[in-house]
C-alpha cells in the first residue's frame, strides 16, 4: 500500500470543503496532498498484475460453479433459487473491470493522533484529478474545545491500484489466493469436508442466503453520517457480503464520491458483478483503525504492534485476514470450527492450484483476540 504519514498541528477551517464537495487539483496539489500519482498503479497495470498471477482459464477452473456460470445453471436448474436469466456475476471480465475501476481511486484518511475516531476521509479520482471529502467526524475540529490548539493529525493514503501490485512475487500470489479464499467462504456452497473439490463451490452465491427475497429492513443501525433508508435492507451482498448501512454508505462514497447510491439502492450490488467485486476489493484494501488492511497484512506492509502481540495478533498471514474480516466471531479458533475449516480449505486448495506455497504460514485464528 502506498502510504503517507503526516503530523500537523493546525488546520484552517476556511479552506476545508464540506462533506460531498469536490475540487479539481493541480499537479502540484496532487504531489503535496496525495504524494503524486504512481504510474505503476495505473488501471492497465493493475489489470496486467491480476492476469499475470491468475489467467482466465485458471480462474474459471477454480470456480466452475460460480453464480450464473454454465456449471451453476446445470446444477441449480431444478432448485428453488434458480433464475434462468442469471448472468455470470463473478465472471473474469467483471473481476478485471472492477480492478481497473478501483485502480483509478486513491483514498486518504486523516485522524487525530489522540483519537482515531476523530477523522475525515477523502477520495481522489486520479484521471479527473478531482478530490472529494466523503466523510468528516463531527468533532474533527473541536478536540480540546478549540479549533486552533488541537491534537496533531496522522494521515494515511491508499492507492487502490496497488491490489496484487506490492511485495514479492510470492506475497502477491498469496494475497490473491487469500482474497479469493475469503470471498469463496463468504459466498460458497458446501463444507470443508464436502465430497469432490471444495473450490468448485466458491462464489456460488452473491447474497446472504437467509435474506434472499426478504422484505423489510435488515442490518440497520442508526447512523447520522450514513443513515439507512426506510424499508431498505443492508444484509450481506457481493463477494465479501458487505453488511450494515454504515459500510454501504462508506463504500458508496469511495466508489461514487457520494454515500447515496448504495444507501438508496443497496440491491445494485447483486445486479452488477463488477460493482460487487469493487466493494470486495475496497473492503480488502481499506484499513479501519485499529485494524490494518488485509492487503497490507498479506504483502508485508504491516508489523504487529506490542498491543497486537498482546492479543495474539501475530504473525502476519491468512489468519490475520480472518480477524480483520470477522474476528469478533471467528477469533481464537482452529480448524475444528467449521467456518475456519472452510476458509482454510479454500485457501489451501486455491494456493495449490496457483502453485503457491503457504508452508509455515499461520492460517487459523487460534490464540487471537479481536483488534
Amino acid at each position: 500500500m502506498e502510504r503517507e504519514e503526516k503530523l500537523e498541528a493546525k488546520f484552517e477551517t476556511a479552506k476545508t470543503p464540506a462533506v460531498g464537495q469536490s475540487r479539481v487539483l493541480t499537479d502540484a496539489d496532487i504531489e503535496s496532498l496525495w504524494g503524486g500519482i504512481d504510474p505503476l498503479f495505473a488501471p492497465d497495470r493493475a489489470v496486467d498484475a491480476v492476469q499475470s498471477v491468475l489467467p482466465q482459464d485458471e480462474y474459471e477452473r477454480l470456480f466452475p460453479n460460480r453464480i450464473g456460470s454454465e456449471g451453476w445453471h446445470e446444477f441449480s436448474v431444478h432448485l428453488s433459487h434458480y433464475r434462468i436469466d442469471q448472468t455470470d456475476y463473478y465472471s473474469y471480465a467483471n473481476l478485471l473491470a472492477a480492478v481497473a475501476e478501483v485502480a483509478n481511486i486513491k483514498y486518504k484518511v486523516e485522524y487525530r493522533q489522540d483519537n482515531s475516531e476523530s477523522k475525515r476521509i477523502f477520495r481522489l479520482d486520479k484521471q479527473a484529478r478531482t478530490e472529494t471529502l466523503i466523510y468528516q467526524a463531527a468533532d474533527f475540529y473541536s478536540s480540546s474545545g478549540t479549533t486552533t490548539s488541537i491534537a496533531a493529525i496522522v494521515s494515511q493514503t491508499v492507492d487502490f491500484g496497488s491490489f496484487i501490485k506490492e511485495g514479492s512475487d510470492l506475497q502477491r500470489k498469496r494475497e490473491l489466493a487469500a482474497f479469493l479464499a475469503n470471498i469463496s467462504h463468504e459466498t460458497g456452497e458446501g463444507t470443508a469436508t464436502s465430497s469432490g473439490d471444495l473450490r468448485a463451490w466458491g462464489l456460488y452465491w452473491n447474497e446472504e442466503i437467509a435474506y434472499r427475497n426478504a422484505t423489510g429492513s435488515k442490518y440497520v443501525e442508526e447512523n447520522d453520517d450514513f443513515p439507512p433508508v426506510q424499508g431498505k435492507s443492508y444484509h450481506g451482498r457481493g463477494p465479501i457480503q458487505l453488511s450494515w448501512n454504515y459500510n454501504y454508505g462508506l463504500i458508496s462514497a469511495i466508489i461514487y464520491g457520494s454515500k447515496d447510491p448504495l444507501l438508496q439502492q443497496p440491491e445494485l450490488i447483486v445486479e452488477d458483478g463488477k460493482l460487487g467485486f469493487m466493494t470486495a476489493i475496497l473492503f480488502w484494501m481499506t484499513p479501519q483503525s485499529p485494524k490494518p488492511s488485509a492487503h497490507d497484512v498479506m504483502v508485508g506492509n504491516w508489523t504487529p504492534s506490542e498491543a497486537n502481540k498482546a492479543k495474539g495478533l501475530t504473525p502476519a498471514g491468512f489468519g490475520i485476514t480472518i480477524m480483520i474480516i470477522n474476528g469478533n466471531i471467528e477469533g481464537n479458533l482452529d480448524e475444528s470450527d467449521r467456518r475456519i475449516a472452510r476458509r482454510v480449505a479454500f485457501y489451501r486448495e486455491i494456493a495449490a492450484q496457483m502453485g503457491v506455497s503457504i508452508e509455515g504460514e499461520k492460517v487459523n485464528t487460534l490464540g487471537m483476540r479481536p483488534f
